[in-house]
């Protein structure tokens, strides 16, 4: 099955105006975390961890062996496209090994 980029994109632009309709209080600058949710025994874990280590991202698992976790290694802007760009490149990765994006996080400096 294709990936629904479009309305992944949409539900990242909702949550974060939603955020902020809330009245949260968001940093200009965070290490933003993306979940990577393992696709059955087919996810290729190692491969993974790998792609994504290559292309500057930290990885982690998470302790019931169901999520990757993939984190930026610096801080990035705090906006909408900004998360958008990050979210997008580790999904594209992550699908190729089997995981599907469940999506983020920051606040994590």
């Amino acid at each position: 099955m294709k990936h629904d980029f479009d309305g992944q994109k949409r539900e990242t632009f909702e949550t974060f105006d939603e955020l902020k309709k809330l009245g949260e209080t968001l940093p200009d600058l965070s290490i933003l975390e993306v979940y990577l949710l393992a696709e059955g025994a087919d996810a290729n874990w190692g491969a993974a961890e790998k792609a994504l280590s290559a292309q500057g991202f930290k990885t982690e698992r998470d302790r019931e062996g169901e999520t990757l976790i993939v984190a930026t290694k610096s801080a990035i802007r705090m906006t909408p496209d900004a998360i958008w760009e990050v979210e997008r490149q580790i999904s594209e990765i992550g699908l190729k090994f089997d995981f599907v994006p469940d999506g983020w996080e920051f606040g994590f400096d």
